[in-house]
C-alpha cells in the first residue's frame, strides 16, 4: 500500500515538474516571438537569441522568479545582479511578468519586487517601475496588458495601470490609469482617445502634448485681447 502511495506520489510530483517546465518554456517562446512582430530591426533568430538584453533579461528573470517562488533564498537575487551586470536590465525576482513582454533596448530598466506586468507590455530603455517609500506589501505599479511605457517614464507607487494604456517618455505616473487612456506629463496626465484611433506601440511621436496645447491655447487668448484692446484704441 505504501509503495503505491509512494508511486503516485512520485508520478504527479513529476506530472507537476513537466507542467512547470511547459509553462517556463511557453514563457519564454512568447518572449521570443513578440520581438520580431515588435521590433522592425530583428532580422533573424540568431540575432535576437544572441543580441537582444531584454530577452536575456527576461530569461534570467523567469529562472530567478521560479526559485523566488519556490522560496529558495540568496540565488534569486544573485541571478537578478548577475543579469543587471551583463544587460543593465534590473528586475528583482519577485516581480511578476506576464508572457510576451519586450524590454527593448533595455538599459537603465528598474522593475521592483512587488510590480505586476501584463501580457505583452512593450517597455522602453529607462523606464522605472518603482516604489515611492519603504513601506511593506505591494508597493509597485500592476500594468495591464498591451500598456506601452515610453523611454525614460517613472512610473511610481502601488498603482493600476489598465489595459491598452499608453505611457509618454519621460512622464512620471503617480495615479491610477483606467484602459484605453494616454498619460504624459510630469506628473502624468490622463488623456482618453476613442478604441477605434489607438496609436501603433511604435508612434511615440504621436502622443498630445499637454503643455504645448495650453500654451497654444493662452497664446490664442493673448492675441484675441490684444486685438480686442487695439479695437477700442481706435474708438
Amino acid at each position: 500500500m505504501q509503495q503505491t502511495l509512494n508511486r503516485i506520489q512520485n508520478s504527479n510530483t513529476a506530472k507537476t515538474l513537466d507542467s512547470a517546465n511547459g509553462v517556463f518554456f511557453e514563457l519564454l517562446w512568447s518572449d521570443f516571438r513578440i520581438i520580431f512582430e515588435r521590433d522592425p530591426a530583428a532580422r533573424n533568430w540568431l540575432e535576437v537569441l544572441f543580441c537582444y538584453p531584454g530577452f536575456h533579461a527576461l530569461c534570467l528573470h523567469r529562472f530567478a522568479h521560479w526559485l523566488h517562488r519556490h522560496q529558495i533564498s540568496f540565488f534569486p537575487r544573485l541571478i537578478s545582479h548577475l543579469g543587471r551586470l551583463l544587460t543593465g536590465i534590473e528586475i528583482h525576482p519577485g516581480a511578476e511578468i506576464g508572457k510576451g513582454v519586450f524590454i527593448d533596448h533595455g538599459m537603465g530598466v528598474v522593475i521592483g519586487e512587488t510590480a505586476i506586468v501584463g501580457d505583452y507590455s512593450l517597455i522602453y530603455q529607462g523606464v522605472t517601475l518603482g516604489g515611492t517609500g519603504k513601506q511593506m506589501g505591494k508597493r509597485h505599479p500592476t500594468l495591464g496588458e498591451n500598456v506601452v511605457v515610453g523611454a525614460g517614464a517613472k512610473v511610481l507607487g502601488n498603482i493600476d495601470i489598465g489595459d491598452r494604456v499608453r505611457i509618454g517618455a519621460g512622464s512620471v505616473v503617480l495615479r491610477d490609469v483606467p484602459s484605453d487612456c494616454t498619460v504624459v506629463g510630469i506628473p502624468g496626465r490622463n488623456i482618453s482617445h476613442k478604441k477605434s484611433d489607438r496609436l501603433s506601440p511604435l508612434e511615440h511621436g504621436k502622443l498630445p502634448d499637454v503643455e504645448a496645447t495650453l500654451i497654444r491655447s493662452l497664446q490664442e487668448r493673448v492675441e484675441q485681447l490684444e486685438q480686442q484692446l487695439q479695437s477700442l484704441k481706435s474708438q
